[in-house]
């Protein structure tokens, strides 16, 4: 338990950190901050409906505001991980606002009758863990629009390099590099399109339904208001969910994000290992591409370099599944009226999210944008390849094609020599054909 001058956390903190006493971090702060908006706006919307005279209200929006400031960070120190769907860290957040607006007014402010009016856990923080996971998925949105970037750029400098393409780690036909990457940067486009597909289902909170969704104690007055200043104060489109109970015991709108980001991650994850495949080498692997060295590979080998980011774009889709696998089993079991799980649900979202937006920054910067192509590499395998047949396939046709293909194997000459050794092809129709 912290130890500080200061302390304006209560009795119920303290028997949180008791009763929860793991070596876990903190809530994270995105979802604090979320709260304490949510508080701060609360406290306005009370006075406008005749609930909370205007004293207290701007006590308790001062205390709002210091403890957005980062001022009061210290204070909010339950754990992560958490029994009562939130009701530590939300109590957490009451007692110390409570407690610092009373210090400003001079006379008691009640966590529970004045921070809390008109509101419960069961709606507060799965709306301010909506508000939290929007900013973080805009926060993902930003860093997948580097890589879409780095990536494009390097399709337009790539455009003219001849290069062969594989299928089942075989040759297969002529393509360009620059189409490669072309194809790379529209899959992170589409992953992008589905992220920003389930944003508008978390504009939708149950935030006026109290405890059940039913809205027990709850003016209607004040929620307008509330919904009003939220708008007003965050500049996003906040609204109360067409049916309240429903949003209060189900979390699929979070499992739908958290989805999307998963198929990111898993298309990143495809995209660095073919990287990591196309730079393999040097000289003992394809080495079509160079994946920029940025620090030693290897305590024993001297001037090894690993494709260490790529290899991080790996592990990113390993935790973001891990993570979502956690967010879908918690979100199933919600009991009732109440989506009881939130605390994990919400650590492991909001973690996914920023996570995905530092590693794929970073890879965007210092992997996708630092990528050299050996042109005459691509030159030499697809040369070396049985690539062209298929081209001649139409015209000799695939038994022909089969068995020339099976004969340059043979005599481990490659299919272009062989074409032109066995004169199936005027000098002038196989530099058409293979152009």
């Amino acid at each position: 338990m912290p130890q500080r001058k200061d302390r304006y956390y209560g009795k119920e903190t303290e028997a949180a950190l008791k009763n929860f006493p793991f070596s876990v971090p903190p809530v994270r702060k995105e979802l604090i901050r979320a709260v304490i908006e949510i508080k701060r706006s609360a406290a306005r919307a009370a006075t406008a409906a005749g609930l909370l005279d205007k004293d207290r209200s701007r006590a308790i929006v001062r205390a709002c505001d210091e403890a957005l400031s980062g001022k009061l960070d210290d204070q909010f120190v339950v754990p992560s991980f958490q029994g009562g769907a939130g009701t530590s860290l939300h109590m957490n957040i009451n007692e110390v606002l409570a407690a610092r607006g009373t210090k400003f007014l001079g006379k008691k402010i009640h966590p529970n009758d004045h921070v809390n009016i008109g509101q419960s856990t069961n709606d507060v923080v799965p709306s301010a863990l909506k508000i939290a996971a929007l900013r973080g998925a805009n926060e993902v949105l930003r860093s997948a629009d580097l890589a879409v970037a780095a990536l494009t750029k390097k399709a337009r400098a790539f455009k003219k390099i001849k290069k062969l393409g594989r299928t089942h780690l075989q040759d297969a036909v002529p393509i360009t590099l620059g189409a490669e990457f072309a194809a790379y940067a529209e899959l992170i486009k589409r992953d992008r399109q589905r992220i920003e597909g389930a944003m508008p289902y978390l504009y939708e909170l149950n935030l006026g339904g109290s405890a059940v969704g039913n809205g027990v104690n709850v003016s209607p007055r004040f929620r307008s208001a509330l919904y009003q200043d939220l708008r007003r104060e965050l500049r996003l489109p906040l609204r109360p969910a067409a049916d309240l109970a429903a949003q209060t015991m189900s979390a699929t709108d979070l499992c739908m994000l958290s989805s999307a980001f998963v198929m990111l991650t898993l298309d990143l994850s495809k995209i660095a290992n073919d990287l990591r495949f196309l730079s393999s080498g040097p000289h003992g692997g394809i080495g079509e591409i160079s994946i920029a060295p940025l620090q030693a590979g290897s305590s024993i080998m001297p001037g090894k370099v690993n494709p260490i980011l790529l290899e991080a774009l790996n592990q990113l889709h390993f935790s973001i599944m891990g993570n979502d696998l956690a967010i879908h089993e918690a979100a199933q079991a919600a009991q009732l009226e109440l989506s009881i799980m939130t605390p994990l649900i919400a650590d492991r979202l909001l973690a996914s999210a920023t996570l995905i937006a530092e590693v794929v920054a970073q890879a965007a910067h210092k992997c996708f944008a630092l990528i050299s192509a050996n042109p005459e590499r691509c030159e030499e395998l697809l040369d070396r390849s049985m690539a062209y047949a298929t081209f001649l396939a139409p015209r000799l046709g695939y038994d022909v094609v089969a068995a020339l293909v099976h004969e340059s194997l043979s005599q481990n000459i490659s299919f272009k020599t062989l074409i032109l050794k066995k004169k199936i092809l005027t000098p002038a129709e196989a530099k058409k054909i293979f152009r």
